[in-house]
């Protein structure tokens, strides 16, 4: 149950966060590492079941041990939920509940309805994310945080596409090229 267990998931898991945690400040990382390591474990959920119920159990245990969070209970033993608990909040737990909730999307084979779903989903996921990653860290404004947050999880969803398609999603409410590029412009604009 320690930090090293996250750093070493984070690394294997999601390489650019790693790599951005790394160049934090030593004492940040014990921060970070719990919290994106938290990430990749609800971010994979969807895909290493192989019925969607049984994603829809992995969320719903992390969403129950946020909750035990939030309330100040004695944290589960797990090697990413003990130090997570160290380091959120009731408040943080929250807005890590809002990530593993909006992950349940990732178990449906549907489009997003529209270009507002998608951008939702991706405050839901990255915002949410950066910004209880942020909070725990000190102080911050929220809207330049979220804005970080969703510019770069636009970015990793739109290199996520060709994946996303080759396993049978429909990952954008619309492929054009030229609303991929509406997509790409609001990310740059909010970075």
């Amino acid at each position: 149950m320690t930090l090293e267990a996250c750093a070493e998931l984070l690394r294997r898991g999601d390489p650019d966060r790693f790599r951005a945690a790394m160049a934090a400040p030593p004492s940040a990382r014990g921060v970070l590492f719990p919290v994106f390591a938290f990430n990749v474990e609800v971010a994979r959920a969807p895909w290493v079941v192989s019925e969607p119920m049984l994603g829809e159990i992995r969320l719903q245990w992390w969403r129950d041990a946020l909750e035990e969070i939030a309330e100040g209970a004695a944290p589960r033993r797990h090697e990413v939920v003990t130090p997570l608990a160290g380091v959120m909040d009731a408040e943080g737990a929250r807005l890590l509940d809002g990530v593993a909730a909006a992950r349940r999307a990732d178990l449906e084979r549907a489009p997003f309805a529209d270009e507002a779903a998608l951008l939702a989903y991706i405050d839901a996921t990255a915002g949410n994310l950066l910004w209880a990653a942020a909070r725990a860290l000190g102080p911050a404004e929220e809207a330049v945080v979220r804005d970080a947050g969703l510019a770069a999880g636009l970015a990793a969803y739109l290199r996520a596409v060709p994946e996303l398609e080759a396993r049978g999603r429909a990952p954008l409410p619309d492929g054009r090229p030229e609303a991929v590029a509406r997509l790409a412009a609001e990310g740059r604009r909010r970075l």
